[in-house]
């Protein structure tokens, strides 16, 4: 079975950025919520930074989504690249073998 790779991408890039987009909000809410992931985030996309501001929160999510969406894509064509070299479960046809 393959993976559908456009609705894998856009699932991914959603939650991630998701993630990042209500980790921040919550942070501007209750200041120390998520202090040390938004920090890991911090660290990693440049241009962002975990200041509690509404512009560093969209940049961050919008970060996210990038990353999100390329994850998903990586994983999804690794999986169906995988999944059309390996023989599992017995549901190789004789030639396959």
């Amino acid at each position: 079975m393959k993976l559908a790779i456009r609705p894998l991408l856009l699932t991914c890039a959603i939650l991630w950025g998701g993630t990042v987009l209500l980790c921040g909000l919550a942070n501007m809410q209750w200041p120390p919520y998520g202090e040390g992931f938004l920090q890991l985030i911090d660290s990693i996309y440049p241009g962002y930074h975990a200041d509690g501001s509404i512009r560093n929160v969209i940049v961050g999510a919008l970060y996210g989504m990038v990353d999100g969406a390329v994850g998903g894509l990586v994983f999804g064509l690794l999986y169906n690249f995988l999944t059309s070299k390996c023989c599992c479960h017995g549901e190789c046809s004789t030639e396959q073998k």
